[in-house]
This record gives C-alpha cells, structure tokens and sequence, in this order.
C-alpha cells in the first residue's frame, strides 16, 4: 500500500514529453517531500545487445560537484607507502595485516584501492570481494601507485557507471540539497563519461536508449538525450 505522502506525488510522469534536465529539476526537487535529503539518481537503459557481442560498461567518473556522501576509502599498500594513504586521510590502511582482516570478513569500507604490488595478495580474494564489488580494478583507477590522488578522488566524489545483464545503470548525481549547477555539472560529466565509452565501443546504433531521473523516495522525469550518445 502506497502512503500518503506518495500519493501525492504526481502521477505518470514518466509519460510526460521528455526535457533537459535543466528544466526538470524543479520538478523533481519538489517531489522531495521526505524529511531527509533524498539523493538524486538517473538511471539508464542501454542498447547492450549487440549481434556479435554484449556490451558490458564498467568504468568510473569523478563527479565536479561531489556526491554529498562521506566515503569510506581503505588502502592495501607496501609499508613504505601507508603514511602517504594515512596523510591522504584514508579510513583504512594497512599491508599484509590488512589482506588478513578482509580474507577473515572485516569489510568495514566502501572502496579499497590497492597498489599493484598487493595486487597478487588481494586477486586471491575475489569471493570476499567479488560479490561487494570491492574488488580493486586498474580500469576504475583502484590499482595504481599514486595512493594520495587515488584516495582523495575517490573521498571528493566519484561515480562508478556499470550496467546489468538487462542493460541498466544506476547512479546518484548529488543531493537535493544541491544547487542546480551542481548537479548539471555532475550530469554532464557522467554524460561525458558515457560519449568516451562508447568512442571506445563496437556497437551499432545509439549507446543510450533511454534516461529518466528521480529523487529517491520520488517519480521519475524521462530527459531528453543527445542522440550522440
């Protein structure tokens, strides 16, 4: 059953002509009623099924504007390189002492970087990891020896763009609380991200088959695309 607050809300939005998301965001900050500051998120439809191959988007953007969310960033290093990730301010930081905690379930963190070093330590844990999407990935800037700009990237506002086996993608531009600019900014550069994926992409046709935003606890907006993409 639907609450009342809910109720509320427009009705069939999602059938309404679509329009750049400078002009729905309004709309959509006004369908934030809840008493918290809800997240504003788009969500993706790709055109991932392909003749000859599916296409499998996995890759991350550093959001301009940030996320609004305090991230929780550990650090698997050699130990001449911990003070660089504790100065860095990472949550978590350690060498072979660290490896031992996530191989018995401490998994207290929401992104783990890892130099390529640790790498072969860690790539023994991928059924701990895997699963979390925890996994360190030279691809998402998460195996690399530079661990001061890795963490401090990934605490100021990133992204990670992944499509599921139906050609989905998910992900959180910002917060209500946001000025508009903000969140245009971060859109823009989600939107980047996805045009130099599919530079790099055999597929045929449009990357992007459809895009609609919402507020977490709101309806969502279909926005008009930029059939470039």
């Amino acid at each position: 059953m639907s609450s009342k607050r809910y109720n509320n809300l427009p009705k069939n939005t999602n059938n309404l002509q679509s329009d750049k998301i400078d002009n729905i965001l309004n709309s959509i900050k006004a369908n934030c009623t809840t008493k918290f500051d809800e997240s504003i998120d788009l969500s993706f439809r790709i055109n991932n099924k392909q003749k000859k191959n599916e296409i499998n988007l996995r890759t991350v953007v550093n959001l301009p504007g940030g996320t609004g969310k305090s991230v929780k960033v550990a650090v698997v290093c050699e130990e001449g390189k911990i003070n660089d990730a504790k100065e860095a301010k990472a949550y978590l930081v350690g060498s072979d002492d660290l490896v031992e905690k996530i191989e018995n379930g401490n998994l207290d963190f929401e992104k783990l970087i890892c130099t390529p070093a640790m790498m072969i330590k860690l790539s023994k844990l991928g059924k701990v990891l895997g699963p979390k999407g925890l996994m360190p990935n030279p691809k998402l800037g998460t195996v690399t020896n530079d661990i001061v700009k890795a963490v401090s990237e990934a605490k100021a506002g990133q992204a990670e763009i992944r499509n599921d086996k139906d050609g989905n993608i998910g992900l959180s531009i910002g917060k209500k609380s946001f000025e508009d600019e903000k969140l245009i900014k971060n859109y823009k550069a989600v939107m980047d991200a996805l045009e130099k994926e599919k530079s790099n992409l055999t597929i045929k046709g449009d990357l992007i088959k459809q895009l609609f935003v919402t507020s977490s606890m709101g309806v969502s907006y279909k926005i008009k695309l930029d059939k470039s993409i």
